[in-house]
């Protein structure tokens, strides 16, 4: 399974990357990772007017879209755009950070979970 994450570079800039979280057969279930320890869990709503300049992740934290439309900008001006069901890792928690918008004049509706220090995906 591939997700988008944005994290720091050695420079302290924010980029985007992939992270591929490997699945295993898991019968009739389907496929399955490995369990992974997660932190706390969050419900926002965001603002359709909501434009959030540069800022770090104040966690590493997974974001779950389920509604509206998004864009995120890294340091080298990259943006990307996310919609209900995408998933973003955000580990940029020191430097510069990254840029986060509403798209379309729509309200976003998103779960974080929270991710500790010590898990470290393959």
């Amino acid at each position: 399974m591939n997700i988008t994450r944005i994290y720091n570079g050695a420079d302290g800039s924010s980029h985007f990357g992939e992270l591929n979280i490997a699945l295993k057969e898991g019968g009739a279930i389907g496929f399955l990772s490995e369990k992974f320890p997660a932190g706390n869990i969050i419900f926002r709503e965001t603002p359709a007017d909501y434009d959030f300049k540069w800022h770090p992740a104040p966690t590493r934290q997974f974001v779950f879209i389920i509604k509206g439309r998004c864009e995120f900008t890294v340091s080298s001006g990259e943006t990307r755009q996310f919609s209900g069901g995408d998933l973003i890792l955000l580990e940029d928690t020191q430097g510069q950070g990254h840029c986060s918008k509403a798209l379309f004049n729509e309200v976003r509706h998103s779960i974080f979970v929270t991710v500790p220090e010590e898990v470290v995906f393959d």
